[in-house]
């Protein structure tokens, strides 16, 4: 019995749907680092925003990740090349939640 999950034909669709995630999360500024870091039903949450079908393994989330490393890096060597632009950096804080400073008080003097 053939192991569907692995033949070329699922190969290529897990390429193609890690490729869609990984445009969709670079123009917003997530990083394969943040990514990995995100719980897996905000990230079932993403991928829908990204009007893709959830993967339903990690194995095509970690593609994504190398893919966002990838990219980052391609950007910071070509830093004028249009596609090097991300448009859409205001709705990572939608996705990514920035480090909160505990606010304390100052002690009396």
């Amino acid at each position: 019995m053939a192991d569907y999950a692995h033949s070329d034909h699922a190969n290529c669709g897990r390429a193609e749907k890690a490729r869609r995630l990984a445009a969709y999360l670079w123009q917003r500024g997530i990083t394969g680092g943040e990514l990995a870091a995100i719980p897996g039903p905000l990230r079932r949450k993403l991928a829908r925003a990204a009007e893709t079908n959830p993967p339903s393994t990690d194995e095509t989330w970690a593609l994504v990740g190398r893919l966002l490393e990838e990219k980052d890096a391609w950007a910071a060597r070509n830093p004028d090349h249009p596609a090097a632009r991300r448009d859409q950096l205001d709705e990572k804080i939608l996705w990514v939640k920035p480090p909160v400073t505990p606010w304390l008080p100052e002690s009396p003097s």
